[in-house]
């Protein structure tokens, strides 16, 4: 049976999509960014985080029957406020046959997936089409900063930012802007270059980089490696991505 492991389910969400959403997220990623602000979400196993509050074990098992009725049981009252599931991690593709069966069995609904498009061509493909809208990440388009920050390489994620283009489905691009890093007049420039003119692009998110990003580290007994830019301020260009016809967005 296929079951997958959730690390956190947040309802009434409003930055995850469209209207009012309930997100699930899904454990494990593949990438191991520096800034990662949902250390939690890293590792395919669960764990025991320590908290004030006492200790407490991060990812939860569900089959798709459970997760999809516990989603229905929401589906009501996110339509009634035009919004719908999110499913994001972690990396969901990570979790692509368990996050099928659960659409399987989901009522109608508006789904978006929420991914850095880090894997398999045709595990991405097949799992993008069945989504109503997709948030991708992109982070660092030079591909030796990029591997040097995140652990990977870049282009299968590029790869499957063009395949996305070609499926027809509306996609928003997310720059986490981490100051010093991804926030370089540089950066934004080669990803406005590379978005230009690409088909199914809605718009660009620019995030601001979340200096309380490493609060959770000391929980897992992991280490933060950015302390040095909790008191950083990012730069922000929105004018980079509009000068080309971008939509752009500053959260």
């Amino acid at each position: 049976m296929t079951t997958g492991l959730v690390f956190d389910i947040k309802e009434f969400a409003v930055h995850d999509g469209p209207g009012i959403r309930t997100t699930v997220f899904l454990k494990g990623c593949p990438l191991n960014c520096a800034w990662c602000h949902s250390p939690e979400g890293k590792d395919r196993a669960p764990q025991i985080m320590h908290t004030l509050r006492g200790d407490r074990t991060v990812g939860k098992a569900y089959t798709p029957e459970a997760l999809a009725a516990y989603l229905n049981s929401q589906i009501p009252i996110l339509t009634a406020n035009e919004g719908g599931v999110t499913f994001s991690g972690g990396e969901p593709l990570m979790q692509a046959a368990f996050i099928h069966a659960t659409l399987d069995r989901l009522d109608p609904v508006h789904v978006l997936l929420d991914t850095s498009g880090f894997a398999d061509g045709p595990v991405f493909a097949q799992l993008v089409r069945r989504f109503d809208l997709v948030y991708f990440d992109l982070k660092l388009m030079d591909p030796v900063t990029h591997l040097a920050h995140t652990g990977v390489s870049n282009a299968p994620i590029l790869d499957n930012l063009r395949r996305l283009s070609a499926s027809r489905v509306p996609f928003v691009i997310r720059v986490p802007l981490v100051p010093t890093i991804t926030d370089t007049n540089e950066n934004l420039s080669a990803i406005a270059r590379y978005l230009h003119g690409l088909p199914g692009l809605v718009r660009v998110d620019l995030l601001p980089y979340n200096p309380l990003a490493g609060a959770k580290y000391p929980m897992l007994g992991m280490a933060y490696p950015l302390h040095e830019l909790e008191h950083r301020s990012v730069t922000l260009q929105p004018e980079i991505f509009s000068d080309k016809g971008i939509q752009v967005q500053c959260h």
